[in-house]
């Protein structure tokens, strides 16, 4: 109940700052776009129309219209979730807005799987310190991360 109630807090803050928050998702190419300017890689445009249908679950952020942060969840709906493409404009940082983000993400994640769900994500540094304060371990040593590109 408590939580609930810093979130509808912040959500009357970020009004008063002309911020929107949304869960329909952006055109690819504003995806993209965000992507870049928060210092992400770049996705091809039919690939990102693809994966923002699919979201399980996200957040957009809005400011005169203007897509300034975003955060997903994706997964196979049972065992298995991440959480992606957790971007804010650089000149928006700092501002809280990450924890917005992840206060979103992480009511979500608390109220919609089920017991036992294995939740992961890639932290970019410094941002797995804001992680860590929602719960997020390394998994070293006992195990670690890795990846293929196609």
């Amino acid at each position: 109940y408590g939580n609930l109630l810093l979130i509808m807090q912040i959500k009357e803050n970020l009004m008063e700052a002309g911020i929107e928050i949304t869960h329909q998702p952006p055109c690819p190419e504003e995806y993209i776009n965000l992507r870049v300017a928060a210092g992400l890689s770049p996705k091809d445009k039919q690939a990102a129309a693809i994966a923002l249908d699919h979201s399980i679950f996200a957040i957009y952020l809005r400011k005169n219209e203007e897509l300034i942060g975003m955060g997903r969840i994706i997964g196979d709906h049972g065992c298995f979730y991440q959480l992606v493409d957790i971007a804010i404009i650089p000149d928006m940082q700092g501002l809280g807005l990450g924890r917005v983000i992840m206060d979103t993400l992480t009511d979500y994640l608390n109220n919609h799987l089920p017991p036992g769900a294995y939740v992961s994500l890639i932290a970019d540094l410094p941002a797995d310190k804001l992680y860590q304060k929602y719960g997020f371990e390394y998994t070293n040593p006992h195990s670690v991360g890795m990846y293929r590109k196609i």
